[in-house]
């Protein structure tokens, strides 16, 4: 079964395998990660990163434009100790860039893992992580040519609303 974990120093390895599963330069969505993601991952210990997400989660020390969010590495429990993506609920999304093109969760299955529900899982969870904080819906946004992140947005109750340049915006109940 596919669970939402926090960050630990336990796991921070297997959290940098699977960002490392990602192509040189890509974009991790999901992974609550600076621009400089590679530079990032190379120069901070376990346990700086977990201090980054816990501190991020308390809105200590953000970039201009990021607001308060909860990082959650996704596991299986019958492999607990291989991470399959990371996933972030933010708190709220008052800023021009989240109210638009952002949304309250960011999700990034590594490839080596995709294709088998885990984003659909993860997603499911987070919509109760995200009830929790007492948000009543949550925006969601993926690309246009993102296929599989379409399917999953809307098989976990995605209304789809507008689009936005590339991307589209759907909003589900929590």
């Amino acid at each position: 079964m596919i669970e939402l974990v926090r960050p630990t120093v336990e796991l921070a390895e297997a959290w940098r395998a699977s960002a490392g599963d990602f192509p040189a330069g890509a974009v991790l969505h999901g992974y609550g990660l600076p621009l400089d993601h590679d530079e990032f991952l190379s120069r901070t210990t376990d346990s700086e990163i977990v201090r980054y997400f816990t501190d991020a989660e308390c809105g200590v020390g953000l970039p201009d434009g990021w607001v308060p969010c909860t990082t959650y590495w996704i596991v299986d429990d019958s492999a607990p100790d291989v991470v399959l993506g990371s996933l972030a609920l933010r708190h709220h999304i008052e800023t021009d860039f989240l109210r638009e093109f952002g949304g309250h969760i960011g999700y990034g299955v590594r490839p080596s893992a995709r294709g088998t529900g885990v984003a659909s899982a993860a997603l499911r969870a987070a919509l109760l992580r995200a009830a929790a904080l007492g948000i009543a819906r949550v925006l969601l946004t993926c690309d246009e040519d993102n296929i599989a992140s379409r399917r999953t947005i809307e098989g976990c109750g995605g209304v789809f609303e507008r689009m936005a340049g590339v991307r589209r915006r759907y909003w589900i109940a929590t």
